[in-house]
């Protein structure tokens, strides 16, 4: 009779005595001596979790990070101060009705009626004047830099930042002639602030807009890299689509997902070992130095940003939400807010280096006065919001402001409208009444001018205006040169690092002449204990 067999445990493997010893994985899955990816992977995974702190590269890799010379990005911004600067494309008014500017003696050195009217303020409104309605000085000078009080720019930040911050800000007027309506202006400095050492820790620039200098102005032609192009970054999905820390974070956590990545990298290493690239000498080290540095940046990615939350704005409390810079509502239903958020996002936390917020639709005359408070105070909420972010992270930030050429008033048509706020319309184009500026918040007390030569108003001030409210373009080298304009910028970032000794180096062919000359040109004193 035929032998009744015994059915087998289903998990039970299956060796039979005329089939070969299993050798390879496919041969032990048959057998059933390997019955599944969940059985054998869940212990080897667990095995090779090493010990660590949470969230953070082990000090073996940080060491082979330095031995091996892998770039893993510069973090916090390479200690440098985030640079983050507004485009505004078309010609905007910058001066007068916004920030003020005066004659040689600083911004308070006023100019005569004609010139504010020209700058777009009626003779009721001039900055030497007070407020019949709030009792309060048409000048303000919350801000360190005076502006107008009524200035649509000054209302913006101000709707934004906390009486805290605003006490922690201090800034400067740069008067620039520049061309009207025009990308042509060499304006961006970008290139310039990351020559001066501005580097993040996962790129060196980014801009709004899809341009080689990452805004609708050019960037001076000597200064350009083509390497540290910006990239494009203007809404949420652009800041979270710069890194993809795969699956492995979502199926375990970040901290065993790193230890994981840091595990495969030991694992790599010791094959390298084995493996002759058979190129010879050096190559044979560089080809196995950058594999190694693949595996350790893949597991630096996923310490920094395995948490969605990192990089991803519409996440983080200080920037929406209740208690955040703007409301859920604003930044779902404002791009220009979106926009900005992304930005100072990824500035302001040491991701970039610098970065370009451009801003369209500032050739604004002809439309109503009421048309360009309104965009003007949407910019200055983009500001403040910026200002006001630096400030919760507690980082300092220099936030520079520019705009192709500017225009005037026809010194006749009031706008009464309640956006008018009572203000000429602005009638023509106009590059003589152009100006830039910038403004530096610092965590640990408002930024000191630079108090030598002329005194601090001449620092405040880098350059003047005539009294007709036109720019003096002997003022100062910026005044009828837009790369030295440029160039200027960059020597007052450099000089907030205190490293303005080091220009020339930076940027070997410029334009500013000597020390004195160069120390004129900077506002302040550096603020050397607010670098991150």
């Amino acid at each position: 009779m035929p032998r009744k067999r015994k059915a087998l445990n289903p998990d039970q493997p299956l060796l039979h005595p005329d089939h070969p010893r299993p050798v390879t994985r496919r041969d032990f899955l048959a057998t059933g001596l390997l019955s599944g990816a969940g059985i054998v992977i869940a212990p080897t995974l667990l095995s090779v979790l090493t010990s660590r702190p949470a969230n953070a590269l082990s000090q073996d890799l940080l060491n082979d990070i330095q031995t091996y010379g892998c770039s893993i990005g510069s973090v916090g911004g390479a200690g440098k101060i985030p640079f983050i600067a507004f485009d505004l494309a078309g010609g905007a008014n910058m001066v007068g009705s916004n920030v003020l500017v005066g004659q040689q003696g600083g911004q308070l050195d006023f100019l005569n009626t004609a010139g504010y009217n020209k700058q777009g303020l009626p003779g009721d409104m001039l900055p030497s004047q007070t407020d019949p309605v709030t009792g309060l000085s048409f000048t303000a000078t919350e801000l360190g830099l005076a502006f107008h009080r009524d200035s649509a720019f000054f209302r913006g930040i101000m709707n934004r930042v906390s009486l805290t911050t605003a006490a922690n800000i201090n800034g400067a007027v740069i008067p620039a002639r520049s061309d009207n309506d025009t990308g042509n202006n060499p304006h961006n400095p970008m290139y310039g602030i990351a020559k001066a050492g501005a580097e993040g820790e996962l790129l060196t620039l980014i801009g709004s807009e899809n341009s080689e200098s990452g805004g609708n102005s050019m960037a001076p032609v000597m200064m350009i890299d083509p390497e540290i192009r910006p990239t494009k970054i203007d809404r949420t999905s652009d800041a979270t689509g710069l890194v993809d820390t795969g699956e492995l974070v979502n199926i375990l956590n970040q901290n065993d997902a790193v230890a994981v990545m840091e595990s495969l990298y030991r694992l790599s290493d010791q094959k390298m070992g084995l493996v002759d690239p058979k190129l010879g000498g050096a190559a044979d080290d560089a080809v196995r130095n950058m594999i190694r540095c693949g595996y350790i940046k893949t597991a630096d990615i996923a310490e920094k940003f395995g948490d969605p939350a990192s990089i991803n704005p519409s996440l983080d409390p200080d920037i929406v939400g209740p208690a955040g810079i703007f409301t859920q509502a604003e930044f779902d239903n404002e791009n220009q807010f979106e926009k900005t958020a992304a930005v100072m996002k990824l500035v302001i936390n040491g991701f970039s280096g610098a970065g370009t917020i451009e801003m369209g639709g500032y050739d604004y005359h002809g439309d109503g006065r009421a048309s360009a408070e309104i965009k003007d105070f949407r910019a200055g909420n983009c500001m403040g919001a910026c200002l006001e972010y630096a400030a919760r992270r507690g980082v300092p930030l220099m936030m520079y402001v520019m705009s192709d050429g500017s225009l005037d008033s026809d010194n006749a048509t009031v706008d009464n409208s309640i956006d008018g706020r009572g203000k000429f319309d602005w009638d023509s184009d106009n590059s003589s009444t152009a100006a830039s500026f910038f403004l530096v918040y610092n965590p640990n007390g408002r930024p000191v001018l630079n108090n030598t030569g002329a005194g601090a108003a001449a620092h405040q001030q880098l350059g003047w205006f005539r009294a007709d409210g036109s720019v003096e373009t002997a003022s100062s080298p910026a005044a009828n040169n837009v790369n030295l304009l440029v160039e200027t910028v960059i020597l007052n970032y450099m000089a907030l690092h205190g490293e303005q000794g080091n220009f020339g180096t930076v940027l070997p062919n410029h334009g500013l002449g000597n020390a004195t000359l160069q120390d004129s040109l900077t506002a302040f004193n550096p603020i050397v204990n607010g670098i991150i």
